[in-house]
């Protein structure tokens, strides 16, 4: 397995993903913000055995995909702040969710994000799963919401938050998202109530290893947006 950064932001790289296998699939092809990947190391398929639940329509040759790809992440600098970068979409190969693959590249990135300039690193999360698997990624609640309700953590970006150790500021996100109750799977409220109800901190900050986020719709790393 391998790190790779396709493009920095502003270079219009690209990276053709199989959209039945990576959620967000399509903004990785739009070319303004920058990708970083990680693939299989000696170029072979991500799931060799993985078998799609529906075919490609016909007009679609399946060599345009990039079938090494195991995780995809797409960042830009944040539009009021330079010194800051968000990342924008993380997604992960359906067949590959659950082995650590999303906290990896998120972790490889921040590393790689530091290395270019960036001072902070933002992202936005829609669930409580990935909340907590960025969290051990060393982001931290800010306190503050997107327009579309989700919640932004942040984090230096050569370092874990001041904040990540904050009981209290931890518990007020998880908070958060169990007001929303109505929209909540079942799954979803036993893992904050297992949390929020005997008082639990966050969890340690890993620069390496660590479970993948669930992401936006349940998907896996992140499958986040912001």
């Amino acid at each position: 397995m391998e790190f790779t950064v396709i493009g920095a932001p502003g270079e219009g790289a690209t990276c053709r993903l199989d959209y039945r296998a990576f959620a967000y699939a399509g903004k990785f092809v739009v070319g303004a913000p920058g990708t970083a990947v990680l693939r299989t190391g000696d170029g072979s398929a991500a799931a060799p055995e993985w078998t799609p639940e529906e075919p490609l329509p016909e007009t679609v040759d399946p060599a345009v995909f990039a079938d090494d790809v195991l995780a995809a992440v797409s960042f830009s600098p944040d539009r009021t702040d330079s010194a800051c970068c968000r990342l924008r979409y993380v997604t992960v190969h359906i067949a590959r969710r659950g082995e650590g693959l999303g906290p990896t590249l998120i972790r490889r990135t921040v590393s790689w994000l530091a290395a270019a300039g960036y001072e902070r690193v933002r992202i936005a999360v829609n669930n409580p799963f990935a909340y907590e698997a960025l969290y051990k990624c060393g982001f931290a609640y800010t306190g503050e919401t997107t327009g579309i309700a989700e919640l932004e953590l942040e984090r230096p970006a050569d370092e874990p938050a001041p904040a990540h150790a904050d009981p209290e500021r931890y518990r007020t996100g998880l908070a958060a998202f169990r007001d929303r109750d109505p929209e909540l799977s079942a799954a979803e409220t036993q893992f904050l109530d297992a949390r929020l109800d005997d008082g639990r901190g966050p969890p340690a900050a890993s620069e390496s290893g660590g479970d993948d986020p669930g992401g936006a719709d349940g998907d896996d790393p992140g499958d986040d947006r912001s």
